[in-house]
């Protein structure tokens, strides 16, 4: 199914004129270096075409013959390769003398590996044979007098062709299409592909899969047999899950046009590269990636608008131009050793993902002070349960289960509600931020539509003093005592929020007799008379939906405990801040 998305994602895009997708045989390739050579096979200047600065230089893209498969063996590239390949140098630095004699032996059949494939491939044309003489008969002073050597020296960077009175790649000259071509029209159509259904020759090697994050940087495949286990029916490599060569190269070209730096449709969530399209071109294609990530910090508006838009849509009628019933793809995808792991795979038409979206934002709205950004992005979300609030100590998997359940309508993971949770507690200094409350809120939510139990009542989206739930009442209990105490100690640098937090949401017996005595201390200490009159009937009022103390609260009861306290706290700050105004 995912690959058959892929080709037909393909198919459309190969039919677009204003797309750009590599046609059959070949790719877009990162070319930073262009040897520019005269008629004869003269150098006359090596041109770079990267752009940027430091670490951040990228070289121009350009459409190159299709790369083979790179394995231990010697195999050259058509007309372009690294710089091992087109001068047969390497960068000896740091290798003792064996090394460096096996290094440049290795180079130097490179190098004839790269000239005996364009001989033999190739018409013998006068350019052709300019670049052979030029192969053939450069020196290494003369590559050396060049401004960008030491850097394809340093890096063994790629390099192509061009001569001086063209705008293109020779790679890219007519001459070589009508070879490229004719080598696809006579390739052995014998077997059934698995992906389209046609007769096809099957592919024993995949083109690799780029830009998934975390895996190898030279690419990892999702299709991949290799060793004897995973054989059967003495079947090698590819012949054991049979993709014709036409639907491989669809379903890899798509992925990595999906995966390239400059497309607009992935994002990273968590430890999965997550790609998305629609069977054909919608605008819900182009803002997907709006409803997940940080708004852009050049212009926050932007994707906060299409977020507005996407609730808008039933009134307005945004999105009936894309037609409801397009069928829209999302997939997840992680890195596991030399292969890519599919984390998670959604289809579904544009109105369903639509409306599970619109959900699930509504489900995290909740009252916040003005500081806060409207809407909460997945990322900073996962941010805000990690330790130390850093992106890098994301918990594994639970970004593809967050993403699959906010696509699907269904709970959000309970590993995410008990990360939160722990965050909670270990956060002495912030603990209940409203993200967390946010999220808090709207997991409990889901998980009691899922579950219904007329004993409990979900969550609003701010102080609910009717509120069920012992474990919000305590919360909120907390929030007034910890009030009480700012309030009778001016400038305190730490509250019972640091000391007792933890102890009062989960054994609420063990702490809360010492804060009740605590708070007849605290409120001796404030002068305004009305203000304690005020607090003590808040305080009453409360105590009078708990009872007694209890000795443990699970974990739904230390999340509303949670929320009781943020919502409590924020109504308090309101009150105080209309108080003044």
């Amino acid at each position: 199914m995912i690959l058959q998305a892929l080709k037909a994602y393909y198919d459309r895009m190969a039919l677009d004129p204003e797309s750009a997708i590599a046609p059959e045989g070949w790719e877009w390739k990162e070319i930073p270096f262009i040897v520019v050579l005269g008629n004869n096979g003269d150098l006359l200047q090596i041109e770079d075409t990267r752009e940027g600065e430091g670490k951040k230089k990228r070289g121009k893209l350009f459409l190159v013959p299709q790369s083979v498969k790179k394995t231990s063996g010697i195999a050259a590239n058509l007309l372009w390769d690294t710089a091992n390949y087109v001068f047969g140098i390497v960068n000896t630095e740091g290798m003792d003398n064996e090394q460096t004699s096996k290094a440049l032996i290795r180079a130097s059949e490179q190098k004839q590996a790269f000239v005996k494939r364009i001989t033999e491939e190739l018409p013998q044309t006068p350019n052709l044979k300019a670049i052979i003489t030029f192969l053939t008969t450069v020196a290494k002073d003369r590559l050396e007098s060049e401004n960008a050597w030491q850097d394809i020296y340093a890096s063994n960077s790629v390099v192509s062709f061009r001569f001086d009175e063209e705008k293109e790649l020779y790679c890219q000259s007519k001459e070589v299409q009508e070879v490229l071509e004719q080598k696809l029209s006579v390739k052995e159509k014998k077997d059934i592909c698995l992906v389209s259904g046609e007769k096809d020759k099957i592919a024993e090697l995949h083109i690799p899969i780029k830009g998934v994050y975390g895996a190898q940087s030279s690419g990892a495949n999702i299709v991949s047999f290799n060793l004897e286990p995973f054989r059967s029916f003495n079947k090698k490599q590819g012949e054991n899950s049979p993709v014709g060569e036409s639907s491989m190269f669809a379903y890899t070209t798509a992925l990595n046009t999906l995966l390239n730096r400059q497309s607009s449709q992935h994002l990273l969530i968590g430890d999965a590269s997550t790609v998305f399209w629609s069977e054909k071109r919608t605008h819900f294609e182009s803002d997907f990636a709006s409803f997940f990530k940080e708004p852009d910090k050049d212009n926050p508006e932007a994707g906060i608008q299409k977020i507005r838009n996407l609730f808008e849509a039933p009134l307005t009628g945004g999105y009936l131009d894309d037609d409801s019933d397009t069928k829209f793809y999302v997939l997840g995808l992680a890195p596991n050793a030399a292969r890519i792991a599919v984390s998670f795979w959604e289809v579904g038409t544009i109105s369903d993902f639509a409306e599970k979206i619109r959900q699930h934002f509504e489900d995290l709205n909740i009252v916040k002070p003005s500081s806060e950004p409207p809407y909460y992005s997945i990322w900073r979300i996962l941010v805000n349960i990690a330790i130390q609030d850093k992106s890098e100590n994301i918990p594994p998997n639970i970004a593809g289960d967050f993403m699959r359940s906010i696509l699907d309508g269904t709970p959000y993971p309970a590993t995410l509600f008990q990360a939160v949770l722990r965050r909670i507690h270990s956060d002495t200094e912030n603990r209940v931020k409203p993200v967390r409350a946010a999220l808090i809120k709207a997991y409990l939510n889901r998980y009691l539509r899922a579950h219904p139990n007329q004993k409990e009542k979900e969550v609003e989206m701010g102080l609910d003093t009717e509120q069920p739930s012992i474990g919000y009442q305590l919360g909120r209990l907390f929030a007034v005592l910890e009030k009480i105490q700012e309030e009778a100690n001016p400038g305190l640098n730490a509250t019972i929020r640091e000391r007792y937090y933890g102890a009062a949401s989960s054994s609420p017996v063990t702490v809360f007799g010492t804060l009740m005595r605590l708070k007849n201390h605290h409120l001796a200490k404030i002068d305004n008379k009305g203000r304690v009159v005020n607090l003590e009937r808040l305080i009453g009022e409360i105590v009078g939906h708990i009872g007694d103390f209890p000795s443990h609260l699970d974990l739904h009861e230390q999340g509303k405990f949670a929320l009781g306290y943020y919502h409590q706290r924020q109504d308090l700050f309101t009150k105080k801040e209309n108080d003044n105004q």
